[in-house]
């Protein structure tokens, strides 16, 4: 798990970032009644027998507010690309023209825009979960420590530690969650 006490600061921190980065990348995610392509990050394409991002076989891009544009760089694989939305189920209706793809983001209704922040919501409280579960491995490292000769005061200094930078990385979870509810709550 761990080489020796003085590397669990460092690693609990990149555990804690790595949390962060990931609970971002879900918030993004999330629509808030305006045209944002990370919604588009999941949706894959078939394109030639596998399965493919579809940023990697189009240009996507918001052309306004309300307005998510998608130009293929081959146009036989339009139909494709309309039907992985369809199938990615992200509550809008693509257009086709036979050249370009365009989302038309709808606005949000209050009760849609209250389901939103208890989305944004439960997935801060699983990074807090985790960040919680990393904190047990690491009180658990530094107790078996504390029996195995280290001493017991600076165990307990490690300890206040590792719950210091959890409270700050919780703090950070609530900032980022207070903005994406600020954001979607906005008309």
């Amino acid at each position: 798990m761990y080489e020796d006490i003085n590397s669990v600061i460092k690693e609990a921190t990149e555990h804690f970032d790595r949390s962060l980065e990931h609970l971002q990348r879900e918030l993004t995610k999330i629509r808030t009644g305006k045209a944002n392509t990370a919604m588009l990050e999941g949706v894959l394409v078939e394109y030639y027998g596998s399965p493919v991002p579809i940023n990697q076989v189009a240009n996507i891009t918001a052309s306004d507010s309300k307005t998510i544009t998608i130009q293929p760089w081959e146009r036989k694989i339009i139909a494709d690309i309309e039907r992985s939305i369809f199938e990615a189920n992200l509550g809008v209706t693509p257009q086709n023209d036979g050249e370009v793809i365009r989302l038309t983001i709808p606005p949000l209704t209050e009760d849609r825009r209250k389901d939103l922040v208890k989305q944004a919501k439960s997935l801060a409280e699983d990074t807090r979960v985790g960040i919680r579960n990393e904190r047990h491995k690491i009180l658990d490292f530094v107790k078996k420590e504390v029996k195995n000769g280290y001493a017991e005061d600076a165990g307990k200094r490690m300890e206040g530690r590792v719950q210091d930078l959890v409270n700050e990385y919780n703090d950070k979870v609530q900032h980022m969650v207070d903005v994406k509810e600020k954001d979607i709550m906005t008309i």
